[in-house]
C-alpha cells in the first residue's frame, strides 16, 4: 500500500480504483484544499507534511517542482490520455 494525495484536478475515478485497490489515498477536496487556488509548491508541502506522494495530471509543473525541490514524499505524474476510464 502506497501513500498518496489527489491533486484537485486529478480524476476521481482513478482515486477510486485506487482505494479498492488498497491504497491510501487523500483527495485534495477531503482534505479542504479544492477551489482555493493553491500553488504547486504547497500543494508539494502539503503532501510531503502528510508523508503522502502527490498524484497529478500537471506534468510540467511537477517535473519542475521535482527537480528543484528533489526532497519530497514522491510525485506521480499520470497522463490523460483522454479515455474513458475503465475500471
Amino acid at each position: 500500500m502506497v501513500t498518496l494525495y489527489a491533486d484537485e484536478q486529478f480524476p476521481l475515478q482513478a482515486t477510486q480504483r485506487l482505494r479498492q485497490l488498497k491504497h491510501d489515498v487523500l483527495t485534495a477536496q477531503e482534505a479542504g484544499n479544492a477551489n482555493q487556488k493553491i500553488p504547486d509548491d504547497a500543494v508539494l508541502a502539503f503532501a510531503t507534511s502528510q508523508k503522502r506522494a502527490v498524484l497529478t495530471l500537471n506534468r510540467r509543473d511537477f517535473i519542475r517542482l521535482h527537480q528543484q525541490t528533489p526532497e519530497h514524499g514522491g510525485i506521480v505524474v499520470v497522463k490523460d490520455d483522454g479515455d474513458k476510464f475503465k475500471g
